[in-house]
């Protein structure tokens, strides 16, 4: 039988990371939901319409278009026209939005730095690599009918 370590040690450090996605949305006074859309439209590769990422967070098209209406009236994304199909349109975070949540993660960001600077290069390598092809695997459970992109190894 195989370690299980890891395993378990990535499965807490993602049930850490919905703790502080909770933590996140008290100190901003949002919703999860709110905080979840606007990560997901930030990190995103190519910029999200509403049905994207209605999608990504698991709701429905209506509920979604509520939401981006929420956040746009809160000044926390905006929408402007896809420039590749002018049908479509595309959401983007705000200044304001990334400031907030900078703000809230600031702490948080900076002992992550701190932890980071301690690896050696070839343990930064590594771990980048893990979390890379981690994340790559949970983006093809999540999303089984996408092509899977390859990793980005160093």
């Amino acid at each position: 039988m195989r370690d299980q370590s890891i395993s378990l040690a990535l499965r807490r450090m993602l049930q850490a990371g919905r703790e502080m996605q909770s933590a996140v949305a008290r100190r901003m006074g949002v919703r999860i939901t709110d905080v979840q859309a606007v990560d997901h439209v930030v990190s995103a590769d190519e910029p999200l319409g509403p049905v994207e990422l209605g999608s990504r967070l698991g709701i429905r098209s209506a509920s979604a278009t509520a939401l981006v209406d929420r956040l746009v009236a809160a000044g926390h994304l905006r929408r402007e026209p896809d420039p590749h199909d002018r049908r479509r349109v595309v959401l983007h975070a705000t200044d304001h939005a990334r400031g907030d949540v900078h703000a809230a993660l600031s702490p948080l960001l900076t002992e992550i730095d701190t932890i980071v600077g301690n690896l050696s290069p070839a343990e930064a390598t590594t771990v980048l690599a893990f979390l890379t092809d981690v994340t790559a695997a949970m983006r093809a459970y999540a999303n089984p009918g996408e092509s899977r992109s390859a990793s980005h190894r160093m």
